[in-house]
């Protein structure tokens, strides 16, 4: 059906037919069952909502009258206007763009008449007193900060502007021919009105919308009608049929005058409502965003805690070790400082792009779906809008940052800017960034070569991930195992010898092998990890060292023999050490240049 015109439109002679409206409305009652007449905008005391009349028995007097109108406010406008002053919608985002949302105007002013709850709903000027209703009035809405702004010029320019801040969903240019559909009109003056989304006469769609935003083939299509988001087509959250909870399935499904449509698929997909799962346009939570929750991160977690199509996400932020998302949820902002912003912070979004998660699962030089249009920083320190390599997002908050605190080891040679650590100029690093050097490595296990890369997730990930042996959700959210660790790593000398202990180097490095005293590796690990009960950690830096073999020793069980603390590499599998231990039977032993 073609929409009724706007109450502040472009198209000529409204007069007339807004005029028309009053005579045709029987007619389009007949002819028309998603008119007016059977939506909650006929207040008469025929209306099929809760709102109405008491004997009032006209439809389009609530708004509109043929003779008398205000020769100032709308097309024969016949309701009293509110004089309420409003809270305009104020957000990160429009601060950035420079865009200040000022007092409503137009036929935003027009809707709030009624909406703001300051005036009467039987208010009208051709009525002497005005008319009886059951309700006086709707419930007082002058804070529209929870609401999508209105009376604001929407144009080239501000779609220009948008496309520098990505990550914050970019806009559609209204001022290409045929960008915006026919059904999405702009004012005289090019501002986004109420009536940009809504038609007041038509409710086909539900909630008086210009397009079908719960359509199965084509989601959320008023929403992007405007919004241009990278990497939304074909999205996991633009796509896929896994079930919404059921509490957020049930809150979703569409409603035509305030009650169960008759012949409405409900909306119970996370494609079907697409944006409407994380967003609403009025009532919002979290303001700026709209977002449907007021802490940010439930609006994640209420689909990934483990009832929802996602894997339980909300269990593993909380573990002992972990991402803490929950701590500061409303300190990220897509504009902010990538290595040092104003407050250090994790959230869902530093390391999810929502409008872009995919599920491919990436190999070992590629990023995953999960990590697809994300923000961070490449090897060389530079800022990239969008990463192709996984460490360049943990680069972000582990490399250059002023805040990123302390080593859990304290070493001989302190390097905590993880970045600096994996630059393939240091002497010995597990190969993130690039191949390793040591070409001849027996105690790795297949399919691991000298030749392989590896990833930091598959030393930082979830102790209930797939690679962990569990069912649970990939990627460094949380784990029972410190810092963040997939497996367990035993830091601290003294414990009688276990594999266990060490079970995260033994994901890659065979047991068998590092604990023996096969001429194919150093004989020497058997009797420090068994005998002397060191760590692997005692010895070896994790992610790098200046030294040869990963050797930077951990400083609370290894000090200088007179003055000297030293290793030197003297061939595969050979070396020396003039250093003190003190070993996990609690005596020390001196090493002067001894050989190994």
């Amino acid at each position: 059906m073609n929409r009724a015109p706007k109450m502040i439109s472009n198209r000529p002679h409204l007069a007339a037919v807004v005029a028309g409206l009053v005579f045709l409305a029987v007619a389009a009652r007949a002819d028309n069952p998603n008119s007016i007449i059977y939506s909650k905008h006929n207040l008469s005391v025929s209306s099929p909502g809760s709102v109405h009349a008491n004997t009032e028995t006209e439809v389009c007097i609530f708004c509109h009258t043929p003779h008398g109108a205000s020769a100032t406010d709308g097309p024969l406008w016949n309701h009293q206007m509110s004089s309420a002053p409003y809270k305009p919608f104020t957000s990160p985002t429009l601060t950035a763009l420079n865009v200040v949302i000022g007092q409503p105007n137009g036929s935003s002013r027009l809707c709030l008449s009624c909406h703001d709850g300051t005036i009467a709903l039987g208010s009208v000027s051709s009525r002497a007193g005005g008319i009886a209703m059951n309700t006086a009035s709707l419930p007082l809405h002058t804070d529209l900060t929870a609401d999508h702004p209105v009376s604001f010029v929407y144009n080239s320019a501000l779609a220009t502007a948008a496309s520098a801040y990505p990550a914050a969903g970019g806009l559609v240019d209204p001022g290409i021919p045929g960008a915006l559909p026919p059904e999405v009109v702009l004012d005289n003056g090019g501002q986004m009105q109420c009536t940009t989304c809504h038609d007041p006469h038509n409710n086909q769609y539900g909630s008086f919308l210009v397009l079908n935003n719960n359509d199965p083939l084509n989601p959320s299509a008023l929403c992007v009608a405007c919004h241009s988001l990278p990497g939304w087509t074909g999205s996991a959250h633009a796509t896929s049929s896994k079930l919404l909870p059921v509490a957020l399935a049930n809150q979703l499904t569409q409603k035509k005058n305030g009650v169960q449509s008759k012949g409405m698929v409900p909306s119970t997909s996370v494609g079907h409502t697409a944006c409407a799962s994380c967003h609403v346009p009025h009532a919002a939570g979290a303001k700026p965003a709209l977002m449907r929750f007021s802490n940010p991160e439930k609006n994640c977690v209420d689909c990934h805690a483990g009832e929802g199509p996602g894997k339980n996400v909300a269990s593993e932020i909380t573990k002992i070790s972990a991402h803490a998302t929950l701590t500061r949820p409303d300190a990220h902002s897509p504009r902010e400082d990538l290595v040092n912003p104003p407050e250090r912070h994790v959230t869902c979004a530093d390391c999810h792009n929502p409008h872009a998660v995919g599920t491919a699962s990436g190999a070992y030089n590629q990023i995953s779906g999960a990590l697809a249009a994300v923000a961070g920083v490449n090897a060389g320190g530079s800022p990239v809008s969008a990463i192709t390599q996984e460490y360049e997002l943990c680069f972000r908050c582990h490399g250059d940052s002023a805040k990123r605190g302390p080593a859990v080891v304290p070493r001989q040679f302190v390097q905590t800017n993880t970045r600096l650590e994996f630059n393939p100029g240091n002497v010995s690093f597990h190969p993130v960034e690039t191949l390793g050097k040591n070409f001849s490595s027996p105690s790795l296990l297949s399919p691991l070569t000298s030749a392989s890369l590896i990833r930091c997730s598959d030393c930082h990930n979830s102790d209930q991930s797939p690679a962990a042996g569990g069912s649970g959700a990939n990627g460094p959210h949380g784990s029972v195992f410190s810092p963040l660790l997939e497996r367990r790593l035993l830091v601290t000398d003294g414990t009688p010898y276990n594999p266990g202990n060490f079970a995260l180097c033994y994901k890659c490095h065979a047991s068998s092998v590092v604990d023996s005293s096969l001429a194919s590796s150093w004989s020497g690990h058997q009797t420090h990890i068994e005998q002397y009960r060191a760590a692997c950690t005692t010895c070896h830096d994790s992610h790098a060292a200046t030294q040869p073999h990963l050797i930077n020793f951990n400083t609370a069980y290894v000090s200088p023999n007179q003055g000297v603390l030293n290793y030197l590499s003297t061939g595969p599998n050979h070396g020396t050490c003039t250093l003190t231990c003190h070993d996990g039977s609690g005596q020390n032993k001196p090493h002067a240049a001894k050989s190994y």
